[in-house]
């Protein structure tokens, strides 16, 4: 029996229910993804914003974001395109490597060169911005995971 995609509440208001598609993420990973980058974008900006440092150290931090961001989520790409056989030229493919490798390296080498940081803020800023790389890359599969189970249809 298939059931009618409109559901009452009790005799509330209606709502239009819709089915996830076989091999679409859930609502609730899509949902703690977005938090995910949002806490940890968020967390890593407030903590800049708050920082006693020179405006140019945090211009870096803020870039170094930004780059590690992009570079996570075009190496995604590249790397899922390259597994479903679209073609990705190598050129393309081993930059993405060698940004996100330049990304995280970026990072590590101003955390350890910081002087004026404490340990725990240079910890800080590093769990931030691997969680915001993370999630970055966990936002584009869901974006490209939706998109393929929607297409199949």
């Amino acid at each position: 029996m298939e059931q009618n995609p409109l559901e009452r509440n009790n005799g509330k208001e209606a709502r239009v229910k819709t089915e996830r598609k076989e091999g679409e993420p859930t609502a609730a990973f899509k949902g703690a993804s977005w938090a995910a980058l949002t806490v940890g974008v968020s967390a890593y900006l407030i903590g800049l914003f708050n920082a006693g440092m020179e405006l140019n150290e945090k211009g870096y931090y803020f870039a170094v974001l930004v780059f590690g961001l992009y570079a996570a989520v075009s190496l995604q790409k590249a790397v899922r395109d390259k597994e479903e056989g679209i073609a990705v030229t190598g050129i393309y493919y081993g930059l993405s490597w060698f940004a996100v490798i330049i990304a995280i390296s970026l990072m590590a080498i101003g955390l350890y060169n910081a002087g004026s940081i404490i340990l725990s803020e240079k910890g800080f800023y590093a769990m931030a911005f691997v969680l915001s790389l993370f999630a970055a890359i966990t936002i584009q599969k869901n974006i490209r995971d939706t998109q393929l189970a929607r297409e199949k249809d």
